[in-house]
């Protein structure tokens, strides 16, 4: 049952085109897309547990930047640019790490404390004083919200994440999300498509009948995705009455235990929550988990994700969130197939774009997101490359 109020009706008429192909094969459009798609908007870096002990660090490089999330002496979480204020180098090099009470650049030794500032430079007589904020790591726009850490490099046009999440905040708050801690490591996986028809395929669950096996064994006939609205989606299903054609289906349904700690009408769904432009929030009675993806060219896609648990899981919850682990694992190897498969027909002359339907409105509803930050998107044929950045701006400044 959806109890959430939000306008999320189809309109009659609506255009059932997608963006054009040539979106998806431009190097001059993912440059602008990297600047006010990626950089201007919250992304997920990590969740509080990653990083649970003062000195314990996540670092990340995605659209060309490279981020450091810190827990600080004090315990309070910061973001920062991964970048020593001398020459620029990395001041963390690892995925994940410990420093003890500092960071020291290893290229010439410069040492900031865990807040950020400086704490001095190696051979300070050689430079004039060095004012510990001035010369202190240049920080990220950061916030904690229901335990996930967002950050983002540059401002852009939304607000706060709990504002912008606030529909969700009532719904999501019952999973309690800032209590769990991580059931494994953050993943990565790079996949040979443009981003955008990863999240194409993610933003519509017309497919799941055909594609997804297990997932329609579990949830398929109650399924049902809402389109963006303000910046936010949402796709909902509880499990079918007689889920379990499936080994993995038929356990988890089977050994999960009753999610006494949920109210009655989310106790057997599974939930995922939408934020413009990459990232998805997702529930079980078992687990959160976040999943997003950056772009490394037009044709190359890093995905990424962390999957959390019940800091005092019991066996039973184990046991069902491996099985859960197991629907989604085939899930996302059938989604990266997808996208590769929809991907490659772009570039085709026969490709003569998407005819969508109503069930896959959500796909619409997120170019529509995209065509409003850049406007470019908008035109059928493919601008030159060199006047894609000119002819943006200047639809932009018409607006």
């Amino acid at each position: 049952m959806n109890e959430m109020i939000r306008d999320i009706s189809i309109p009659e008429g609506w255009d059932r085109r997608g963006l054009p192909g040539w979106c998806y094969h431009s190097d001059a459009l993912l440059e602008l897309e990297k600047q006010h798609v990626f950089r201007e908007h919250w992304q997920i870096a990590c969740h509080v547990s990653d990083i649970p002990e003062p000195g314990n660090y996540i670092a990340m490089d995605v659209v060309g930047e490279r981020a450091l999330i810190l827990r600080g002496q004090d315990g309070s979480v910061r973001g920062f640019h991964n970048i020593c204020r001398h020459r620029g180098s990395r001041l963390v090099a690892d995925d994940k790490g410990t420093c003890r009470n500092a960071l020291v650049c290893p290229f010439h030794g410069w040492v900031y404390n865990l807040d950020g500032t400086l704490r001095g430079a190696a051979r300070p007589r050689s430079f004039p004083p060095l004012d510990k904020d001035e010369f202190g790591l240049v920080p990220l726009e950061t916030e904690v919200w229901m335990g996930f850490v967002f950050i983002r490099f540059a401002k852009g046009p939304q607000p706060s994440v709990a504002e912008q999440m606030q529909p969700f905040a009532e719904e999501l708050g019952h999973y309690h999300c800032e209590t769990m801690v991580p059931a494994a490591s953050i993943w990565t996986h790079v996949s040979p498509v443009n981003w955008k028809s990863v999240r194409d395929v993610d933003n519509e669950g017309y497919h799941v009948a055909m594609a997804h096996p297990a997932l329609q064994d579990l949830y398929g006939s109650t399924y049902y995705d809402e389109p963006f609205v303000g910046g936010l989606c949402r796709s909902f299903a509880t499990y079918n009455p007689h889920a379990g054609r499936r080994w993995s289906v038929r356990n988890y349904v089977a050994i999960a235990p009753e999610a006494t700690h949920l109210p009655a009408r989310l106790r057997k769904t599974w939930i995922y929550y939408g934020l413009f432009p990459n990232a998805v929030i997702a529930v079980t009675p078992e687990t959160v988990q976040f999943y997003q993806e950056f772009p490394l060219s037009t044709g190359k896609t890093l995905l990424r994700g962390g999957v959390y648990r019940h800091a005092s899981e019991t066996r039973q919850q184990r046991a069902a969130r491996y099985l859960g682990f197991r629907i989604d694992r085939d899930t996302q190897a059938e989604d990266v197939q997808l996208t590769v498969w929809s991907n490659e027909a772009m570039t085709s002359k026969a490709f003569h774009g998407f005819y969508l339907s109503d069930l896959e409105y959500g796909v619409r509803t997120h170019h529509d997101h995209l065509r409003s930050v850049l406007p470019v998107m908008t035109l059928d044929q493919a601008p030159e490359e060199e006047r894609i950045a000119g002819i943006n701006a200047d639809m932009r400044g018409a607006r």
